[in-house]
């Protein structure tokens, strides 16, 4: 869902900060329950949470979670990656790096719910692991 700069709140900085913390933990707790199975089938399994920037309004920063999946060798089989937020600045719908007259400031937030996300990630480790083997 996209959020114009006049749009952003304390209460929308709440949200941002609490999809956060609740995909990171469940991204770890994720690659806890994972990580033998995968092991089992000679595949690395890693997951992580990733943020650039330290507030959430302010053009550059992102969030996001991924989940990476290689064989032995260490060639990358998959990756998995789901946007939480992103800030950027734009002009005529094209981000650009600089603040030009005329141009805003939006942010995207991540469209479906914590659940459904969960559910996702589940479906894509299950499907991964079903295509490898």
């Amino acid at each position: 869902m996209k959020y114009q700069q006049k749009d952003f709140n304390t209460e929308l900085k709440e949200i941002i900060s609490n999809t956060e913390i609740a995909l990171e933990d469940h991204i770890e707790k994720l690659l806890r329950e994972n990580m033998s199975a995968f092991a089992k089938k000679n595949l690395d399994f890693d997951a992580g949470f990733d943020k650039e920037g330290n507030d959430p309004f302010k053009p550059g920063y992102s969030s996001s979670i991924s989940i990476g999946i290689a064989d032995r060798n260490g060639e990358l089989i998959d990756l998995h990656i789901i946007k939480i937020w992103e800030c950027e600045r734009s002009l005529l719908g094209m981000p650009i790096s600089k603040n030009i007259p005329g141009s805003k400031v939006i942010g995207e937030l991540l469209d479906e719910s914590l659940e459904e996300v969960k559910k996702e990630l589940k479906e894509y480790i299950r499907e991964v692991v079903i295509d490898v083997i």
